[in-house]
């Protein structure tokens, strides 16, 4: 993932999923946002930007395919814009292995900065492309559900249907 400037025109789009609308944009080659219905951070569409589903088919048929449990990960050309620090966060969230969860000191000590949790927690609510980087599966220390972009809701249903659907491999200990 890299930081880039855009000067090609924006399209976007809506898809429905189990837990609502979904708002992709991108410059119809790659994708730079994913919003969820409860987000933090909508997508606030610019004059000038055209709304054009058919340029996301792919990405609608990808996320179609994952909630039915059928694709553990995504395969899709993304330019999120970001930090470097909040492109090195996003990099180690898409390494979390499907249906699996990490706390958030984890994640900090994945980035090279163990002491820095809340750093790493507001990097992870920057995410701009919810579940394709999969920020879903950060957790509290304690194994509670903290904050999410998405809403809590959206979280444990994300959660909930990654372990109804992962490979058994997925929850076997290794000797």
């Amino acid at each position: 993932m890299t930081t880039q400037t855009k000067s090609t025109p924006m399209m976007y789009a809506h898809i429905t999923s189990p837990i609502g609308p979904i708002s992709l944009a991108g410059d119809g080659a790659t994708l730079s946002f994913v919003g969820l219905p409860e987000s933090r951070h909508p997508l606030n569409i610019p004059a000038g930007w055209t709304r054009r589903p058919q340029a996301f088919a792919e990405a609608k048929r990808q996320f179609d395919a994952y909630f039915a449990g059928e694709l553990i990960e995504f395969d899709l050309p993304v330019e999120p814009q970001g930090t470097e620090f909040q492109q090195r966060v996003w990099k180690a969230l898409c390494t979390i292995p499907y249906a699996t969860t990490i706390s958030y000191a984890e994640l900090a000590r994945r980035v090279g900065n163990p002491k820095a949790s809340r750093a790493v927690g507001l990097a992870n609510g920057a995410n701009p492309l919810s579940i394709i980087v999969p920020c879903h599966r950060v957790i509290g220390a304690n194994g509670s559900l903290t904050g999410y972009g998405g809403g809590l809701k959206a979280k444990q249903i994300l959660l909930d249907l990654e372990r109804r659907h992962a490979p058994p491999a997925a929850f076997s200990l290794s000797s």
